[in-house]
């Protein structure tokens, strides 16, 4: 019972789909948080073509004042748009934009995550996609 609630805090998943990630890994948490890492992103993939009808910008300033970056990033309602998850993305994906300088928002989900350069950006993106439960998307990047 304390690995589900640990599962559940970590990874933002629903009791059943850590039961089974949890079975299925034969009781093993790493393993477990990998499987429901990927039925995140296999969900994340399903929504991907629905539309997204609310967004919000976020920005970024360098503590000097001379670096910055705007990224406005798209999910499908109010609702999500208000979540602390969406909200972190958003923050994070303007200091991203900032410090690597894509040229273009294909570019920006190709590139390694900088807190964790075992995931990619986009990776970044579904995982929030999954969790919430809707298309999460980035429509616009600039960089100042």
């Amino acid at each position: 019972m304390e690995q589900i609630k640990e599962l559940r805090e970590e990874t933002g998943a629903g009791v059943m789909e850590v039961r089974k990630a949890l079975t299925e890994s034969k009781g093993d948490v790493q393993k477990a948080k990998k499987l429901i890492a990927a039925q995140g992103l296999a969900k994340a993939e399903k929504k991907a073509d629905r539309e997204t009808g609310a967004s919000h910008v976020f920005a970024y300033v360098h503590f000097n004042g001379k670096v910055g970056a705007l990224v406005k990033l798209a999910c499908e309602t109010d609702f999500v748009a208000k979540t602390e998850d969406f909200q972190k993305l958003g923050k994070e994906l303007a200091m991203q934009v900032a410090s690597m300088k894509p040229a273009s928002v294909e570019e920006l989900l190709k590139q390694d995550y900088l807190r964790d350069p075992s995931k990619t950006v986009e990776v970044l993106v579904k995982g929030v996609s999954g969790k919430t439960g809707e298309n999460v998307r980035v429509l616009a990047i600039t960089c100042l």
